[in-house]
């Protein structure tokens, strides 16, 4: 299928490569399905754009690359979306990221709210983490 995105124009994406987040992000009602789009030239970093608005994509990444000792309890995440057969495995988690205008300093990626992703049932969920050591403004350069 064909989608339109504000950062690389008309693109086509497998079908099967659509994630559904049941209960929407957070802030953007209205908007529940999303792809993961890898760009070789801006790895670790990857887009997760909005399928139904060429306008929303959020920057994310894998939170283990700069910050290997990140925890967070996934046991509400998997209740909540009825996860519990698919098993660990089938979980990825990503979180978004914050640019600085040209300055990659100041860099930050909020780890209070990671993207969990279901890769079997191709769903997600934005978790939201209370009373923890990270914040949603973690710099991920200069540690």
């Amino acid at each position: 299928m064909k989608i339109e995105t504000a950062q690389f124009g008309a693109i086509d994406v497998s079908e099967d490569k659509i994630i559904i987040m049941p209960a929407g992000m957070p802030g953007f009602p209205g908007r529940g399905r999303f792809v993961i789009l890898e760009r070789e030239e801006t790895r670790p970093f990857y887009w997760y754009q909005c399928v139904d608005d060429a306008d929303l994509a959020f920057v994310i990444m894998n939170p283990y690359l700069f910050r290997p000792d990140y925890s967070v309890d996934l046991k509400p995440a998997v209740k909540e979306m009825s996860w519990e057969a698919d098993g660990e495995n089938s979980l990825k988690i990503y979180v978004i990221v914050n640019a600085s205008n040209g300055t990659p300093e100041k860099i930050t990626a909020n780890l209070i709210g990671p993207l969990v992703i279901n890769t079997r049932k191709h769903e997600a969920v934005q978790m939201v983490v209370y009373d923890s050591q990270y914040s949603h403004k973690h710099p991920i350069l200069n540690q």
